[in-house]
């Protein structure tokens, strides 16, 4: 597109283009800037006054994770890209529990079978048992199609910054420390 030619146009045409490049450059910051300072919404709260029960019976409540990055990851034994994607998952927590963050594995599952599967495949973060309430959990926090695996990272503030649906992968867990 070329510029009109008379003087006036011509200043019309310079003035919409930088409007246009003013406008280009905001939105493109405004969707880099990490959400990590968002305040939590009513959902995001609900979550935080829930417990869940881990395997021996405790009882989890997410409230202790909070003041932290927190990575959810709802999962079920029977879901193989679950299952592949939990060493990544446990390496992940070893790496960067000491850079304030965590990790929590929420079983969408029997406690019998998570059980059976953390017996022969123990991992090093928490487990909890979310059973059939997890996928209803897990699509208030914006998995609407209700599959496994889910993962959504929480801010220390306690807001929902990242949601996967499917298996991560190690782009997108450092991608995710890198904004958080």
């Amino acid at each position: 597109m070329s510029a009109p030619a008379s003087g006036h146009s011509r200043r019309a045409w310079l003035a919409a283009a930088g409007v246009a490049v003013v406008a280009g450059v905001t939105a493109y910051a405004l969707r880099r800037q990490p959400e990590v300072s968002r305040q939590p919404g009513p959902v995001e709260e609900a979550f935080w006054q829930t417990e869940f029960s881990q395997l021996d019976g405790a009882t989890l409540p997410m409230a202790s994770f909070r003041g932290q990055n927190l990575l959810v990851n709802f999962w079920a034994t029977w879901c193989p890209p679950c299952v592949a994607e939990l060493p990544l998952l446990s390496a992940f927590h070893n790496e960067n529990k000491p850079k304030n963050w965590q990790v929590l594995g929420l079983a969408v599952d029997q406690p019998s079978a998570v059980k059976r599967f953390q017996a022969q495949n123990p991992l090093s973060f928490p487990v909890a048992l979310a059973g059939m309430d997890g996928t209803e959990i897990s699509r208030s926090l914006g998995n609407l199609s209700g599959g496994l695996p889910f993962t959504v990272v929480f801010s220390p503030a306690g807001a929902v910054v990242h949601r996967k649906i499917g298996r991560v992968s190690p782009d997108d867990l450092a991608a995710w420390v890198q904004a958080g």
